[in-house]
């Protein structure tokens, strides 16, 4: 008897669906990585400078930056010469 690969998932795929708001979501968040790893690729940025470039709420770029910073995305680096803002940059880690 042959054992058919991902017929659990597939399964589980059918009885429950993904709701449209959470792709939506999800494919919002997908746009807004890429709009910052984008940035990021030109230089290291501040937050107000990735707000301004993304046309952005400082707030929202926040917790982006953050989410992308736990996920090991991005990095930290030195802070700005007022002593306010780090710039981040993207980790080198070989996987973006």
């Amino acid at each position: 008897m042959e054992i058919e690969k991902g017929k659990t998932a597939k399964w589980l795929k059918e009885q429950r669906p993904v709701p449209k708001e959470v792709t939506g979501k999800l494919k919002e968040f997908t746009k807004i990585k890429k709009g910052i790893l984008n940035a990021l690729k030109e230089g290291d940025k501040t937050i107000p400078e990735l707000a301004k470039i993304l046309d952005m709420p400082q707030d929202e770029v926040v917790f982006q930056l953050m989410s992308l910073l736990k996920y090991g995305f991005v990095e930290t680096g030195e802070m700005d010469d007022m002593d306010e803002y780090f710039y981040y940059k993207i980790k080198n880690n070989g996987k973006n």
